[in-house]
């Protein structure tokens, strides 16, 4: 030991000016930095080590890039609302993924390649080669905008598809996975109390003041919406994670994890309700359907129905609770033709139907939304709002593509059915039927909200897809001793 250190210490010494030349450079690049770009300049110096070592272990193992992934698609929008720096977050999610396809190629000889061979690959590559064709639609008024778009529509999906497949991803990393997804849930709920009844932040009432208080603040009340983009992406993270531990109260066998369960089933809940969005009300009535219909247990299906149609009885068609503007919220959700926006709604794909109507492939990738209004202001699409997931990809990609899309998710959810009824571990079956029931729910409001296309949304529809498709391979046939049935609250 004392003859390594005497080593260290020689080649130091004998090196002493090359590490002198390395610490001066720095210290004047450092100095650069600092003068020209001030604090941004101080918090580059201080990011760019922890950077580095980021690119590298992704580089390293493409499974840590995939994890990484997954909190970052939390950690964006909270970024984006917090941090006074004008820059798109959102293209931290492109780079990390880059690396991690990056790493793919790296370590290609020790990646399961031939488990591309399966459903899901072809389902979602499908559906990724038709959107880069979209790049050569003759409607689109500037093609360079498809870029900007496809990223939610299509390629981090094929690109997540592509790795969960081919990388050695274990029971314990699926725990990782929905850990993370809880945790994250319970701190966004957390900030949403913090929103609804202490207030808000300076950068949040920037955002309100910006424009986005004429859709979260109605009535004099404010629609919570967390670190999320908006109220309709926070409300739809919280009734699927209600819809979560709602399923797994059901299924946990101990009573303190049925509490457990509970607990956070009562904190989301009212995450959502606090957010005011009353189309995320049809995950939880869609999502545990689903559940029930996957349980195929007439006795359980029918206990199920005595639970909830008192409930949807209750705010179809009396006025309890009508004191309260969360529980009048949701109500509304239940008239929809007695609702003024969900009219206009209607008029407005009524309209879209005139321009579509010729246009099978759609007006091209990245022509509405925001993209449309950067890019091509004029356009018809940029100037009419879609207000739902399916009628944008209606107008982007035409009804060829909008077919092509449903047909994929009902494809999917199909191949996921047959997965979980053939399982014999009871954790797994009961993990997936919550995937698979929170999937369903999502995908039933994305009728009425773009929150598919959405960070977090978005990534973990696109990890449920993959995880529920492919859950075969870590069946077991009887569970390991003291084994949960569930992954345990936490």
């Amino acid at each position: 030991m004392g003859n390594q250190a005497a080593s260290i210490s020689y080649s130091i010494q004998k090196n002493f000016w090359v590490f002198s030349l390395l610490g001066t450079l720095i210290a004047v690049a450092s100095g650069f930095l600092i003068a020209r770009l001030g604090i941004l300049g101080s918090a580059v110096i201080l990011i760019l080590p922890p950077g580095l070592l980021l690119v590298g272990g992704v580089l390293a193992e493409p499974k840590f890039g995939f994890l990484v992934y997954v909190q970052l698609s939390f950690l964006v929008n909270a970024l984006a609302r917090f941090l006074p720096i004008s820059i798109p977050f959102g293209m931290i999610i492109d780079g990390i993924l880059g690396l991690t396809v990056l790493s793919l190629i790296v370590n290609n000889r020790r990646l399961s390649w031939k488990s591309l061979h399966h459903p899901a690959f072809y389902l979602v590559g499908l559906w990724f080669f038709y959107t880069v064709l979209e790049i050569f639609n003759p409607e689109s008024p500037y093609r360079a905008a498809w870029f900007f778009h496809a990223r939610s529509f299509s390629l981090h999906f094929f690109i997540v598809t592509c790795t969960l497949l081919v990388i050695d991803l274990t029971r314990a990393d699926i725990l990782i996975i929905l850990r993370t997804w809880l945790i994250w849930s319970f701190l966004a709920a957390l900030w949403a109390f913090k929103q609804q009844y202490i207030g808000l932040t300076t950068n949040e009432m920037i955002w309100l003041n910006s424009g986005a208080a004429s859709t979260h603040i109605l009535f004099g009340h404010l629609r919570s919406f967390s670190f999320y983009t908006d109220a309709s992406q926070f409300g739809a993270e919280m009734a699927a994670v209600s819809l979560l531990c709602f399923i797994w109260s059901f299924e946990a066998e101990t009573l303190p994890r049925k509490l457990g369960y509970l607990f956070l089933l009562l904190v989301y809940f009212w995450g959502y309700a606090v957010s005011g969005t009353r189309s995320a009300l049809f995950v939880l009535i869609a999502g545990y359907g689903f559940y029930l219909l996957m349980k195929r247990d007439l006795i359980k299906i029918a206990i199920g129905i005595c639970v909830a149609a008192p409930l949807l009885f209750v705010l179809k068609y009396t006025n309890v609770g009508s004191g309260n503007y969360q529980i009048q919220r949701m109500r509304t959700a239940l008239n929809p033709l007695e609702d003024p926006s969900f009219l206009l709604r209607l008029k407005n794909q009524q309209k879209l139907a005139n321009y579509l109507k010729d246009l099978p492939f759609g007006a091209g990738i990245g022509t509405s939304l925001d993209t449309g209004q950067r890019f091509s202001p004029n356009h018809w699409a940029a100037q009419i709002s879609p207000d739902s997931w399916y009628v944008e990809l209606w107008i982007e990609t035409g009804r060829v593509g909008m077919v092509l899309y449903i047909a994929m998710l009902i494809a999917l959810i199909a191949i996921g059915v047959y997965r979980v009824w053939h399982l014999k571990d009871p954790w797994l079956t009961s993990t997936m039927r919550g995937l698979l029931a929170v999937f369903v729910g999502i995908a039933v409001m994305g009728y009425s909200n773009p929150v598919l296309g959405q960070f977090p949304t978005s990534s973990m529809l696109f990890i449920n897809a993959l995880l529920f498709t492919t859950c075969n391979r870590w069946d077991k046939p009887t569970p390991k001793v003291n084994e949960s049935p569930i992954p345990q609250p936490l």
